[in-house]
C-alpha cells in the first residue's frame, strides 16, 4: 500500500509541474501557420490564411479584457503574444522610450531606398495603441518598416478604430514565426475577432511578410543588403530578378523549363519572379535538377 501511495504521489506531482509549464505560455497559442504553408512573398504585404478565419474556439470569446506575452526563448526571440482587446487596454498618455531595447537580430542600418531611412524598426507585437506597453522586451520584435506600416499598422487601425466606436472587445494574437535558429522573423501572422457580435466587426488570419523591397536581409543574423550589393557567392545571378516556379510544399524552386515542374501538384505550384537570394531568405533551396 506505501508503495502504492508513493506512486500515486509522484504521479501527481508530475501532473502539476506539466501543469506549471503549459501555464508559462500564453493561453491561446492557437494554430499557428508554418513557413511551409505561407507563399512566397511576391509584391503583397501580407497573405490571408486559412480563408482568414482565426482559429480562436468559442471558449476563449471572453468579455474580461486580458493581455499575456510569452517569456523570451533561449535565443532572446519573442513568442506568442495573446489579448483580449478593450477600451480598459487602450493608453491613455503618449507612448514612452523604446530605444532601450535591442530585440533579437537587431542592427541599426539606414538605406535611401525606405521610408524613413531606417530598415528595422522596434515593431511591436501587439500595438501600442491596443495594449499601450512601451519597452516590453515580450512584445518587441525586429522588424522592417514595410511590415511595421504595410503590413501590420492597418490591421491594429481597424482594430484600435473598431474597439473605440462600439466598446467591444477584439481578440487578438500575433505570433512571430522564425525559420530554425534565426535571430528574425520571417513575418507574423495575425489573428482577431471582434467578441460581442462573434466576428462581424472584426475577423481576420493573415500573414504580414517582414521583408522591405531593395533590400536583401540575412534572417539568421539580422544583416541586410541592397539588392544591387547582396552577396552573391560567386553567382552574380542571385541579385537578378528572374523568373522561377516553388514548390510552396518541399520548399524547392526550379526553373520553368525544370523536368520536375511537369510532375509538380498544382496546389504546390507557384509562378515567382524576383532574386534568387530572396527565396534562399525566405527559406527556398534551389532544385538539385535545373540548379536554378
Amino acid at each position: 500500500m506505501k508503495r502504492l501511495n508513493t506512486a500515486l504521489l509522484s504521479l501527481l506531482l508530475l501532473v502539476c509541474m506539466l501543469l506549471s509549464a503549459c501555464g508559462a505560455m500564453p493561453q491561446g497559442s492557437g494554430n499557428s501557420a508554418t513557413l511551409e504553408n505561407i507563399p512566397a512573398y511576391s509584391g503583397q504585404a501580407y497573405v490571408e490564411i486559412n480563408d482568414n478565419q482565426p482559429s480562436f474556439t468559442k471558449d476563449e470569446l471572453v468579455t474580461e479584457s486580458f493581455e499575456e506575452y510569452s517569456p523570451l526563448d533561449s535565443l532572446g526571440r519573442c513568442g506568442v503574444a495573446y489579448a483580449n482587446v478593450g477600451v480598459d487596454t487602450m493608453p491613455t498618455e503618449d507612448r514612452g522610450s523604446i530605444g532601450q531595447v535591442k530585440p533579437s537580430g537587431w542592427q541599426t542600418v539606414k538605406y535611401d531606398c525606405v521610408d524613413g531611412k531606417y530598415l528595422y524598426n522596434r515593431c511591436h507585437l501587439i500595438g501600442y495603441q491596443l495594449t499601450a506597453e512601451n519597452a516590453n522586451k515580450e512584445n518587441l520584435i525586429t522588424g522592417t518598416r514595410y511590415l511595421n506600416v504595410e503590413g501590420m499598422l492597418p490591421f491594429e487601425n481597424l482594430v484600435a478604430d473598431y474597439v473605440k466606436e462600439t466598446e467591444n472587445h477584439v481578440l487578438y494574437r500575433i505570433t512571430p514565426i522564425f525559420e530554425g535558429n534565426n535571430l528574425v522573423a520571417s513575418g507574423v501572422q495575425m489573428e482577431a475577432m471582434s467578441v460581442e457580435d462573434n466576428g462581424e466587426g472584426v475577423c481576420f488570419n493573415v500573414y504580414c511578410y517582414n521583408v522591405q523591397p531593395g533590400v536583401v536581409i540575412d534572417y539568421a543574423t539580422g544583416d541586410s543588403w541592397l539588392e544591387e550589393d547582396a552577396p552573391t557567392a560567386g553567382d552574380s545571378s542571385t541579385s537578378q530578378e528572374e523568373s522561377y516556379v516553388l514548390n510552396t510544399s518541399s520548399k524547392k524552386f526550379h526553373r520553368p523549363d525544370c523536368s520536375g515542374v511537369d510532375s509538380m501538384s498544382p496546389e504546390n505550384r507557384q509562378d515567382y519572379t524576383g532574386t534568387r537570394q530572396s527565396l534562399i531568405d525566405q527559406g527556398y533551396s534551389p532544385c538539385g535538377t535545373c540548379k536554378p
